[in-house]
């Protein structure tokens, strides 16, 4: 028989330090995000520049409204951004820290 000791004192500064389930489920949302390849695609380009949906659609070689489509989602989760200039939309990321998550995510994957 194995002798199991737990390190309470560990465990319970461990556990003081979680985040509540709602911070958990919050963050677990924000990374199905990064889980669709259209929208990583699109976070991608919007890396590289400002663009209209249909600038994005041209180079995704899919059709405006799936774009918007997916537009919508990452602009309600809060990671992209859009202006209005004249008619049309102009989006980009919403932040730095969004800029962050791609580079790393890339730079995890290249290692």
């Amino acid at each position: 028989m194995v002798n199991e000791v737990v390190h309470n004192d560990l465990v319970e500064k461990v556990r003081d330090m979680l985040p509540d389930d709602v911070e958990i489920s919050d963050l677990a949302d924000l990374f199905k995000m990064f889980g669709d390849t259209t929208r990583m695609k699109i976070m991608y380009v919007l890396l590289e520049s400002e663009m209209c949906v249909c600038d994005i659609a041209e180079i995704l070689q899919m059709t405006q409204s799936a774009i918007s489509h997916q537009l919508r989602i990452l602009k309600s989760s809060k990671l992209i951004s859009s202006r209005r200039e004249g008619k049309s939309v102009i989006y980009f990321l919403a932040d730095d820290h969004v800029r962050s998550i791609v580079n790393q995510g890339m730079n995890h994957i290249s290692e």
